[in-house]
């Protein structure tokens, strides 16, 4: 049997994780996601940070980022495996197969389009996804304000749309 942990215990996790990434003794800034992706290509490819002038703007939150992500990536895998006894490895969502179809590649396809709109709307608004809801809500930027509104409506619609009652086979 799975075991669920409550869901204010998260909340409550969440809360402490900012208060320590905002503080001095953590990262003394938001926490964010993306920036390590530049950060680590700078790297991997020998920039120059003098000639790629966004290479100097991230290199403090770049270098603990990927640590960062490595970290969520470990977590998640012990608490799934080990806590919520939870693991699966699934390219194929249930709800997928029961609202739309069984093809792997119609599935890839959409997750795929869906995740370079909601990419492409998160950098419009001057951030990334998990900065944008962890950070910038918690500091109730106005930018983090639009684009949750705007990720909640888009959710509402395809919801709508994707997994409506009378598309249930």
């Amino acid at each position: 049997m799975k075991r669920r942990l409550p869901w204010w215990l998260g909340g409550i996790l969440m809360s402490l994780l900012l208060l320590f990434t905002f503080s001095v003794f953590g990262a003394d800034r938001p926490i964010g996601a993306s920036t390590y992706v530049p950060y680590y290509a700078g790297i991997l490819f020998g920039m120059d940070p003098e000639q790629y002038t966004y290479l100097q703007e991230i290199e403090k939150p770049g270098a603990w980022e990927g640590v960062m992500l490595l970290g969520a990536l470990v977590g998640g895998l012990f608490t799934s495996v080990f806590i919520t006894k939870s693991f699966r490895i699934s390219v194929m969502p249930s709800a997928w197969k029961r609202y739309k179809n069984n093809s792997v590649k119609s599935r890839l396809v959409w997750s795929f389009i869906s995740g370079f709109f909601l990419i492409v709307g998160a950098r419009l608004a001057g951030g990334c996804t998990s900065g944008h809801f962890l950070s910038g809500m918690s500091q109730t930027a106005f930018s983090s304000m639009i684009f949750g509104g705007v990720v909640l409506v888009t959710l509402l619609i395809t919801g709508k749309f994707f997994y409506n009652k009378g598309a249930s086979k």
